[in-house]
């Protein structure tokens, strides 16, 4: 009795799962081990999202599918080819993943081998020139309206998918761009035309009524379908104004609220930093509070890989905040250096070394021109002599020095002005800026 009463305990839904959940129990999903222990079943993978991959033929969605399932995408492609045959159900679950799927992460733009907007083309020829060619066959010769009305309508349904495609897909793509759109859009509009011709002159040879009307709304379809291709392009222009209002909109706001911060808060802090002193810890908060400020409010977004003026002042930035040193950085020329260069980061270790020894004001003045790139760091501390620093010490020698030397450029370090401070001295050849930033 007290085993069946025990079996029946370990068999029963826990304190903290209800019976009847759908949980399983606690020796339910589990294993026994040898000394009575229940051991954790394995758990199931979790469950994949289905993207489409951003390197593809047309939509990514054969392939998207595909990779989800483990399938050949030779496979996929067959099954929505033979389910489009029956009532045109393996094109509508196409068309339906190709809205609702979306493309896998990247930041790069999807890119289509396919030239889809061509073939649209090409299948719009197919429809319509032998409509074309068959009411010509002979003056006063009108076909039967079955024979040619839907191949006109799919002709026509292929040039305003081309145009579009070439509106909204294909335009944006650096290897097509413009200037492929808008000969899409001559090509359809050409097609379209031409049968709008055709079926005029098959309105006035027309003997019943059933051929006239069908004639007759070809041809509107025909007009309305030369509308359709060029809406894309008015829907295309409506979206930049807009978005260009949407930017001037935001800009003006942007320009009224620095001005407002301008005249109250950055004069204010202004203010503390001249009565509270260059290094004391009121000032180094208020300095980094107006920095921060006038960056959001004026700097705007700065691309990950900045360049060597303004990686050298946000690093100024910082450090004022963790010694009491206040930077000044000036640019002279157009900085072609990037912050994660080799120059950079010896720049950084001579400001470093100038705000933890010297502290005070430090002028940090970086010159380029079309020899090279310079760099100067002065303070006005106590100042050393290299030879006096111990040989374990490789701060100098090896941050700053050995790392300019081991990429082709130069350090120095040398007392400053009037024999006041330090000036720590480095410079980049022209030519190594050019290469070291090609291999990034």
């Amino acid at each position: 009795m007290e085993t069946s009463g025990a079996a029946r305990a370990a068999d029963a839904p826990g304190p903290d799962v209800p019976a009847g959940s759908g949980v399983p129990a606690a020796g339910a999903g589990s294993t026994a081990s040898a000394d009575g222990t229940a051991e954790a079943a394995p758990t199931l993978p979790s469950e994949r999202r289905m993207t489409r991959p951003r390197a593809c033929v047309a939509t990514g969605v054969s392939a998207g599918l595909a990779e989800h399932l483990g399938w050949p995408v030779w496979i996929v492609r067959t099954a929505f080819i033979v389910a489009s045959l029956a009532a045109g159900a393996g094109l509508l679950l196409y068309l339906w993943l190709w809205a609702l799927t979306p493309w896998a992460p990247g930041d790069e733009r999807p890119s289509r081998s396919a030239p889809v907007a061509w073939i649209l083309i090409a299948a719009s020829t197919v429809c319509l020139v032998p409509v074309w060619l068959t009411q010509a066959s002979g003056p006063g010769y009108v076909a039967a309206v079955g024979t040619w009305f839907g191949p006109t309508l799919a002709g026509i349904g292929a040039a305003v998918a081309a145009g579009a495609w070439a509106t909204f897909i294909d335009r944006a793509e650096s290897i097509r761009g413009p200037r492929h759109e808008l000969t899409i859009r001559i090509a359809a509009t050409a097609m379209l035309s031409v049968t709008v011709l055709v079926f005029v002159v098959v309105l006035g040879q027309s003997t019943t009524t059933t051929k006239t009307f069908g004639a007759a709304f070809t041809a509107l379809a025909a007009l309305v379908g030369i509308a359709l291709v060029f809406a894309p392009t008015l829907i295309a222009q409506w979206r930049d104004l807009t978005a260009e209002r949407t930017r001037r909109i935001r800009e003006e706001e942007r320009s009224e609220i620095a001005a407002h911060l301008h005249d109250s808060v950055l004069q204010t802090l202004a203010l503390i930093q001249n009565r509270a002193g260059a290094t004391s810890e009121v000032a180094r908060i208020a300095r980094a509070q107006e920095r921060e400020l006038r960056d959001w409010l004026f700097a705007g977004d700065a691309p990950l890989d900045s360049n060597l003026a303004t990686d050298l002042r946000d690093y100024g930035g910082a450090l004022e905040i963790d010694y009491p040193v206040t930077f000044d950085v000036v640019v002279v020329g157009e900085s072609r250096e990037r912050a994660s260069g080799e120059l950079a980061a010896a720049a950084r270790e001579a400001m470093l070394n100038a705000a933890r020894h010297a502290g005070g004001e430090v002028s940090v003045y970086v010159e380029s021109s079309p020899e090279s790139v310079e760099v100067f760091v002065r303070d006005r501390g106590p100042g050393f002599a290299l030879a006096d620093v111990p040989g374990d010490r490789l701060g100098v020698r090896q941050s700053i020095i050995g790392r300019m030397r081991r990429v082709g450029g130069s350090g120095e370090v040398r007392p400053g002005a009037g024999g006041v401070g330090t000036e720590v001295r480095l410079r980049y050849p022209a030519e190594r800026v050019g290469s070291e930033n090609g291999r990034g």
